[in-house]
């Protein structure tokens, strides 16, 4: 091999390994700025707290019926049902952390 080949192939490959190191030093990075945020916690305890509130946040549209309540994720809730006006019925969902974060109302269509 010349000496010219050699001295390209080492820079191909410090090239190579610069962007390996790099990715690397990002992925550290990442890792550290996920672990000072903390691991979220479960609450899975406050399922009856979760019925209870989105039950009343659906109760102003109507007779509130709960379908389910589902722990979703460690931290996130959501409770699904229907509220019946006597108009019309609709379905909800009900996003819950440690209070409600989301809630979602849908007609329901009857079926023709």
């Amino acid at each position: 091999m010349t000496r010219l080949s050699r001295l390209f192939l080492i820079s191909v490959a410090a090239h190579a390994l610069s962007g390996c190191v790099a990715g690397m030093a990002v992925s550290a990075l990442g890792m550290a700025a996920q672990g000072a945020r903390g691991r979220p916690v479960s609450n899975e305890g406050l399922k009856p707290q979760a019925r209870e509130q989105c039950s009343a946040q659906a109760a102003k549209y109507g007779a509130v019926h709960v379908i389910d309540v589902e722990q979703h994720r460690i931290d996130r809730i959501i409770v699904w049902g229907t509220v019946d006006d006597g108009k019309a019925k609709q379905s909800f969902q009900c996003d819950f952390g440690t209070k409600i974060t989301g809630f979602t109302l849908r007609p329901i269509k009857p079926i023709s």
